[in-house]
């Protein structure tokens, strides 16, 4: 099964080829066709109105987009494409003093950035329930929650045995599980080995890993040694699949360097389809081999419920239909779009109807699985898959830089529609779910080109909403996104409540609800203070001769707990010490801490960094340290 280098390298340039005419070819703001594709896009002033959401009014979605090295979430409204926030997941972020309180600086464990890849919402019965978000670090090899109460960020986790998490955090359909297969294959625990020994001493390990919803806290239930190979994308089986789990791969060769060629060397890599159900009832059996306080499952040893689907070269995307019948899966460097039958992969299971195995994970016969291939004509490189909820998949083309409707039931194509360019995913509304909502769907592009002002060599990624209730896609708003969007889920807004105000919390010894109660105790070295924020002043000790100055001694260690006991909404509070490098946001009812030594000696100013009234320039005090002599 091995395939010639020149086919490749011939289908590849062709596909440049084809990628440049596109990139010629289209022009924005009229009419735009791509050399693959006969259908034609045109703006009009009623596209204006349909992604206007007037004041008063408010967008039907969320979208939720990875920031990808940012190591940050952008949240958008939809239709109107607006970016709402910017939420601050694996990187430190100085707007919001993220990563500079105590409590966030302790959860990013001293890594100064992220590569955030996939966001994965909570799910109850196979649909969005509007609770938390999950996310993965490629670059720390870290998971993460977010509260969708206050869309922050409560728990990060690093992953042992693992090296890069991309594939996204997906969600079994009750979130009893997270399911992180990795990018990189390294040995366990990272340990030096020679590459020489690459098929025998490396692993890329899965780890499922579970969410404490009554502390808030991520936790590894145990971990997986599949093959030295590139996991990639992943989803989750529902209603009659619920309890499997499918996962892309690649460079299954195993080469060691110069990936582009030697990666792409086979007729095809696998899907690797698995039973979380079984394999959970193996740990709580006991067949687990510990490594390093990790239970470790080694297939060869005990495989109860993991198999291997051949699939074209070099898949990207795969993805469960809503009814959970299928799974699509394509090839970056195939034309095709292949639909797989979960009945016919049980029953091919059950009859251990296998071609072979690797590394003791049977294979299971191509032919027995697939249930179709589709080809549109001329289209290039698909990734990704998303659905709607009249029956048909969206699927996006790479190469010729488009989106292409069809039917998953049938294999008909129906419509195709150019976006500029490279589309890598796309977000349809509710579109990974078992009910999704139609009407729009967001292509995730890879370059810009000439769609804004040029700021220089480098542009920003490109999304692009297209409307699916017409009887043709319509691409009707641009927007840029800097740096790109890995990935992104829509979800409806009504399924999000979120607070206004931080509720008092009794039991946190840091807090401070009343001006009276605000004071500083010095116990040795240690200074706390437990201080308020109000509009338009700050309150460190209400019985002092001034009460919004902190006065230390050089080297003291101090805590500085703020409270900010405004509970009007959107009255939120910054606190800055001038030349300390030290800032932090306090929301409604918020209280945070700052933790650091004092090892400047001298007068610094503290001011509010957030405008909060009328009277915000004069919410300021000082921040007086003593020399040590």
């Amino acid at each position: 099964m091995k395939k010639k280098l020149i086919p490749i390298i011939s289908g590849l340039v062709f596909g440049l080829v084809v990628a440049v005419i596109i990139f010629a070819d289209i022009s924005p703001g009229s009419k735009t066709k791509t050399a693959a594709s006969n259908s034609t896009t045109t703006t009009s002033n009623g596209d204006a109105e349909k992604v206007y959401v007037p004041l008063g009014k408010k967008d039907d979605y969320y979208l939720m987009a990875s920031g990808g090295h940012s190591g940050q979430l952008f949240v958008y409204g939809v239709p109107s494409m607006r970016l709402i926030r910017t939420v601050p997941i694996f990187s430190p972020d100085s707007a919001t003093g993220y990563g500079y309180d105590a409590a966030s600086k302790k959860m990013l464990g001293g890594y100064t950035w992220g590569d955030f890849h996939h966001p994965a919402l909570s799910e109850t019965n196979g649909d969005y329930d509007g609770k938390y978000l999950f996310a993965t670090d490629v670059a720390n090899s870290r998971a993460a929650v977010m509260d969708l109460k206050t869309f922050t960020t409560k728990d990060i986790i690093k992953v042992p045995n693992t090296s890069g998490p991309h594939c996204a955090a997906f969600v079994t359909p009750n979130t009893e599980y997270l399911f992180l297969p990795t990018r990189f294959a390294t040995p366990l625990g990272q340990k030096y080995a020679s590459l020489d020994n690459y098929s025998k001493d490396y692993y890329g390990v899965m780890s499922a890993l579970t969410f404490d919803k009554k502390n808030e806290k991520l936790n590894i239930a145990y971990q997986v040694a599949l093959p030295p190979w590139s996991y990639d994308l992943s989803d989750a089986g529902k209603k009659s699949s619920d309890g499997w789990g499918v996962i892309t791969t690649y460079n299954t060769e195993e080469a060691t360097t110069t990936m582009e060629i030697n990666a792409s060397q086979a007729d095809r890599d696998y899907i690797v389809l698995f039973n979380w159900k079984e394999l959970a009832q193996e740990v709580k059996d006991g067949k687990y081999t510990n490594v390093d306080g990790q239970k470790m499952i080694f297939p060869e040893k005990e495989n109860q419920g993991i198999y291997l689907v051949p699939v074209a070269k070099s898949p990207h995307g795969v993805d469960v239909t809503p009814d959970g019948k299928y799974f699509i899966a394509s090839g970056k460097l195939a034309p095709a779009m292949t639909v797989f039958s979960f009945e016919k992969a049980f029953k091919a299971i059950k009859d251990k109807d296998f071609s072979g195995e690797r590394n003791g994970i049977p294979v299971l016969n191509y032919k027995s699985v697939m249930e179709r291939e589709v080809n549109p004509e001329n289209a290039l490189g698909p990734l990704h898959t998303q659905f709607d909820n009249k029956g048909f998949a969206y699927t996006t083309m790479f190469i010729s830089s488009e989106i292409v409707k069809w039917n998953y039931k049938t294999g008909e194509v129906v419509d195709r529609v150019p976006v500029q360019y490279s589309p890598g995913h796309a977000a349809a509304a509710e579109g990974d779910t078992a009910s999704p909502d139609g009407h729009w769907l967001v292509s995730l592009n890879k370059l810009a080109k000439d769609n804004f002002l040029s700021v220089g060599p480098s542009h920003p990624e490109t999304m692009q909403l297209i409307d699916l209730d017409g009887p043709k896609m319509r691409v009707i708003d641009t927007v840029p996104a800097n740096p790109e969007p890995h990935y992104a889920q829509m979800i409806k807004a009504d399924k999000i409540h979120t607070i206004n105000v931080y509720p008092e919390d009794k039991n946190n010894k840091d807090a401070v609800y009343k001006t009276t109660d605000t004071r500083i105790v010095r116990n040795g070295n240690t200074v706390d203070v437990y201080g308020i924020a109000m509009r338009s002043r700050f309150v460190f000790d209400s019985k002092a001769k001034r009460p919004d100055t902190i006065e230390v001694n050089q080297g003291d260690h101090v805590r500085i707990h703020l409270t900010n006991i405004d509970r009007d909404e959107d009255i939120t509070h910054g606190f800055a010490i001038n030349n300390y490098d030290l800032n932090m946001e306090v929301q409604p009812g918020e209280t945070k801490t700052l933790d650091f030594v004092a090892d400047k000696a001298g007068t610094f100013p503290l001011y509010c960094t957030n405008f909060c009234s009328a009277l915000h320039q004069e919410m300021n005090g000082y921040f007086l340290v003593k020399p040590n002599n």
